[in-house]
Order: C-alpha cells, then sequence, then structure tokens
C-alpha cells in the first residue's frame, strides 16, 4: 500500500506544479497559482504522515519505507530547484520571461555547478537518513528495521558514486568543443 501512496504524492507533486504554474501563468491567477504551488510539499507531507502511521500500526518496516525516506529526503533537496526549473520555462513560454538558464558547460563554473548538485544530495542523503534514524527510533525493535539499516548503506552508495562527477569535473574540467571546419 505505501508503494501506492508513494506514487500518489509524486503524481500529486507534478499535478500541483503543473496546475500551479497553469494557474498562474496561462489562467492569469498569480495568487491562486501561488496556493497551487504551496500544496506542492504537502504531498510530502502526506508521505511522511502515512509511513508514520503505517509503522505506529506495527507494520514491519520494508523496501517501501525505506524508498519513502529518501523520496522524502530527495524532495525536499531538489523540489524548490525543480519548481523553479519549471517557473522558469513557463514564464518564458507563456509570460514573455527571459529565456530560461541554464547549467554552465565548460570549466571551472562547471565543475562549481556540479558541487552544488552534490551539496544538495549531501542534503537529500542526510535529510533521507535522519527519517531512517526516527523511524528505527520510533519502531524501537530491530527485527522489524533491518530494511531501513539497509537504506542507510544504499543511499551512502548512491551519494559516493554522485561525488564522482564533481571531482571528475575538478579534476578534468569539461573544455569545449572546437569548431568543425
Amino acid at each position: 500500500m505505501l508503494f501506492v501512496i508513494i506514487a500518489g504524492c509524486e503524481v500529486g507533486f507534478w499535478l500541483f506544479l503543473l496546475m500551479g504554474l497553469l494557474t498562474r501563468y496561462v489562467a492569469r491567477r498569480p495568487r491562486l497559482g501561488a496556493a497551487l504551488l504551496i500544496c506542492v510539499p504537502l504531498t510530502d507531507l502526506a508521505l511522511l504522515t502515512a509511513t508514520v502511521v503505517d509503522l505506529r500500526r506495527g507494520a514491519t518496516a520494508g523496501f517501501a519505507h525505506g524508498l519513502a525516506a529518501a523520496y522524502l529526503g530527495f524532495s525536499v533537496a531538489f523540489g524548490h530547484g525543480m519548481i523553479r526549473w519549471a517557473d522558469e520555462r513557463f514564464a518564458h513560454r507563456f509570460a514573455g520571461g527571459p529565456s530560461p538558464s541554464r547549467p554552465p558547460r565548460h570549466g571551472r563554473a562547471r565543475a562549481r555547478h556540479e558541487w552544488k548538485e552534490f551539496g544538495k544530495a549531501v542534503i537529500a542523503w542526510a535529510i533521507s537518513c535522519a527519517l531512517l534514524l526516527g523511524a528505527i527510533a520510533l519502531v524501537g525493535d530491530t527485527g522489524r528495521t533491518a530494511a531501513l539499516h539497509d537504506w542507510l548503506s544504499r543511499l551512502t552508495v548512491v551519494l559516493g558514486i554522485w561525488a564522482l562527477w564533481p571531482i571528475t569535473y575538478t579534476i578534468w574540467p569539461a573544455k569545449p568543443k572546437k569548431a568543425s571546419r
């Protein structure tokens, strides 16, 4: 059941985002659009509530509970940036806003960009791990929380792999492609 709630929260995230931006820029109702955009993080709150209720009712923590913690961590860390990304594109397309910004492609600027993204990943990892540890403490039974312990190591491996991007862009900065003749 928790998988369905996670999927519903993901769908809700994108629906509130899309409806908020359409209302803001296409329907020209910025206040209503802002209200719909405020609902985006409420999907995270709904998932957190469902997960806690499930664990409090005595469920053995499984893969879905760990996935919920990871989803919440990444949603909190990257959600605002995703909303800003979409807002720039909607403003450009429907309200005559400036062209959307793009990440740098080369040199130190690209390396800085990759380190910023990695910083967000560290925040996501920290939030996810805090939620996992909180759930482990909430349940208080190591037999029922083994899956959550597994998620701690999974997330750490993902973070380690993610670190490869900023490290490689720092050591070997991307160079502009030479123009062909």
